[in-house]
């Protein structure tokens, strides 16, 4: 793969419905995990990772983002900010519709509501194969909310919440990166033209481009990430990081 970096987008504009009352007035990447923000944590680990341009795409309370990243971050280091006006009537799918400016060259996305050690980030983006990859990880037994991931060897062959336990022994960590040559964005116009198109999550396009070409997968074991949708997601990934702490951060100290 070119040494050359991807840009990362980021979908952040959901309601975060799961996540009242701490959502009644921002959108769920400016919920607090740890002392800093579900969104800074992201991008201080793809920054850390070398990955300096970052789009980021609101809906819900755009304007509590817009004035989150006004204030954070300098002009020069200010995440672009993308409006996906249709984020109640769409799901993630129409955030990277938003974003389809961003996919002509290389990528990766992310979903906007988990928080992932820095160096599983920098460890995973040094991993990738040319064209389309899936960062994925194996499980004994699915929660209710896992995006379920078939593999052939180290190829993605299905991607889908409605896969049978048996054939989904990995889940998506819900991060993607491709070189923006490999066909992603013809699937996603492919698949938003669908009937209810528009209600797909974003892996369907992975889906499509797995069952039509080959998607790699950038499997970690025990890597440390929550996908922060409820209260007490807070309170693992703090637990997580008493147990075990990032390398270089204070608790690791």
């Amino acid at each position: 793969m070119t040494d050359q970096a991807p840009h990362a987008i980021l979908l952040c504009a959901g309601l975060g419905s799961r996540l009242l009352p701490l959502t009644a007035d921002r959108p769920k990447c400016l919920i607090e995990v740890g002392g800093r923000t579900i969104l800074e944590h992201q991008v201080e680990a793809l920054r850390a990772a070398g990955v300096s341009g970052v789009t980021v795409v609101g809906g819900y309370r755009f304007d509590r983002l817009e004035a989150f990243v006004e204030e954070r971050w300098v002009e020069d280091e200010r995440p672009e900010l993308v409006l996906n006006p249709f984020y109640a009537i769409s799901s993630s799918i129409g955030s990277v519709w938003a974003a389809r400016h961003r996919l002509g060259a290389r990528f990766c996305l992310l979903n906007g509501d988990t928080v992932y050690d820095p160096a599983l980030v920098a460890d995973g983006l040094a991993r990738v194969k040319t064209g389309l990859n899936l960062f994925v990880e194996s499980i004994d037994a699915p929660e209710p909310d896992d995006m379920l991931v078939r593999m052939d060897g180290d190829r993605v062959v299905a991607v889908s919440k409605a896969l049978p336990p048996s054939l989904g022994k990995h889940r998506s960590l819900g991060f993607v990166t491709g070189d923006g040559q490999e066909g992603y964005a013809a699937a996603l116009d492919k698949v938003i033209r669908e009937v209810d198109g528009a209600q797909s999550f974003h892996h369907a396009i992975v889906d499509r481009l797995a069952h039509e070409g080959e998607v790699h997968a950038v499997a970690f074991e025990g890597g440390l990430w929550t996908e922060i949708d409820r209260p007490e997601d807070i309170v693992k990934w703090a637990g997580d990081i008493e147990r075990d702490p990032p390398e270089g951060s204070a608790a690791a100290l």
